[in-house]
């Protein structure tokens, strides 16, 4: 009887034991399974943004005028391509490291499976050796009393049900280790098609670097041309960045008159000492370098802040070639880039998009194209060079909502987008703001 209770309450053990050991793999598969869904998330944007270059450079292959963007383009593709490698390591490296739990946990069943095997066998041995008593009708009425009659039932119950819990839990951590092995065997297949696309991406990279390489010794052959062509560029950039400053500062301006004047019909009325003060408020909100905000600007202004890089970009596909600050360029490093913007080459046709919701404040032409300024608050993005525009002066616009289409560069025939970010008087750094690609 003593020995019947300790079997028992051994495989109750058991039981519970295994309850809990097969409730934690799954909540570590969970959280691993979670990242392992947004590594995939990641490889995918990567390889959509190298399709995307890919498309660009084919389409400005045949470009004389281009060898400058297929140099910036090279380096993108190249970059991205490296990413694409560290996140197939990533994943590889996950999956390992899944292969090797799932080992442990292998091993872990296979021990607690032989300690059942083992007690099961103890059980079977144990009711061989009281086979006399298997006729539960003649085991039970041979009692002595009652009582031992009840101890007897009570007995036989306990026994008959830790003999078929025996079976049962052997059958489940039986087929545990089975559902086991088959998840390493998916696992290394799936390990397999990484290691094969880690292999491709690695001899693309090496094929992008070889180009990147002709097309650096093609630049520097054509290196006073280059610098002709990019001091030109650089000093319509300044020109175009001046006009850029000056609207920006009249719309300031123009906001602070617009406040002012309001704040004087509130207060018109009072006096010679009001109209005085209406008039120095005036003066001094015109010469202000900050946008004084209404209570609804003020709301949209946190609103655009508590989106710093989560913005979506101003073009749904492009390659940006050309980064803010200042630097030396890339591939003539005799030149000097000074951008208050970022560049991005998209395919012809693309349209401009909002960034986020606001109020367009100027659609202006500018050395042959057009500039569009939206107003979120005290920010402004500047969207220029547009062959056409879909907004005007005063209109209401919702994010990623059209603006109008990106027009040709002159000097390179690709199509080009110059976007900017401005608080107040000053430009900020648009990298910062927009969603990471």
């Amino acid at each position: 009887m003593g020995n019947c209770h300790l079997s028992n309450h051994r495989s109750l053990f058991w039981i519970l034991f295994l309850v809990w050991v097969m409730g934690f793999p799954t909540l570590v598969s969970a959280q691993s399974g979670k990242s392992s869904t947004q590594l995939k998330k990641d490889k995918q944007k990567i390889e959509n943004e190298i399709a995307n270059t890919q498309k660009l450079l084919k389409k400005n292959e045949s470009n004389q005028k281009a060898a400058v963007q297929q140099a910036a383009l090279l380096r993108k593709q190249i970059q991205d391509r490296e990413r694409l490698i560290t996140n197939l390591n990533s994943q590889i490296i996950q999956m390992e490291d899944e292969q090797e739990q799932n080992q442990q946990e292998i091993k872990s069943l296979e021990k607690r499976l032989a300690y059942m095997k083992a007690d099961y066998a103890q059980l079977v041995y144990n009711a061989y050796r009281n086979r006399r008593f298997l006729d539960k009708v003649t085991f039970i009425l041979a009692a002595d009393d009652f009582s031992q009659m009840f101890r007897r039932m009570r007995y036989y119950a306990l026994f008959s049900r830790n003999i078929r819990e025996q079976s049962v839990q052997i059958q489940k951590t039986t087929e545990e280790l089975t559902k086991k092995n088959e998840q390493i065997e998916v696992l290394r297949g799936e390990a397999q098609q990484v290691v094969d696309a880690k292999e491709v991406e690695r001899r693309n990279l090496e094929n992008d670097r070889k180009k990147k390489t002709q097309n650096a010794e093609k630049l520097k052959k054509e290196s006073q041309k280059l610098q002709a062509d990019l001091k030109k560029k650089q000093q319509q950039r300044k020109e175009i960045d001046a006009a850029i400053q000056r609207a920006v500062k009249a719309e300031i301006a123009k906001a602070n008159a617009e406040r002012s004047k309001k704040s004087a019909k509130s207060s018109s009325g009072k006096g010679s000492s009001g109209g005085t003060a209406s008039s120095s408020a005036s003066s001094s909100a015109k010469s202000s370098t900050a946008i004084a905000l209404t209570p609804e600007e003020k709301t949209l202004n946190a609103s655009f802040v508590s989106n710093k890089g989560k913005l979506p970009w101003p073009v749904a596909k492009g390659a940006k070639i050309s980064d803010f600050g200042n630097y030396p360029h890339p591939d003539v490093p005799s030149v000097m880039i000074d951008n208050h913007g970022i560049d991005i080459l998209v395919e012809s046709g693309s349209s401009a998009r909002a960034v986020f919701e606001g109020v367009v404040t100027a659609v202006m032409p500018i050395m042959g194209t057009k500039v569009v300024m939206i107003r979120h608050g005290e920010y402004i993005t500047v969207y220029q060079n547009l062959a056409s525009t879909n907004v005007k002066v005063g209109d209401k616009v919702s994010t990623k909502q059209t603006i109008g289409t990106v027009a040709k560069s002159a000097s390179s025939n690709t199509y080009e987008l110059h976007f900017e970010i401005w608080k107040n008087d000053h430009y900020v750094n648009p990298n910062e703001w927009l969603a990471r690609r």
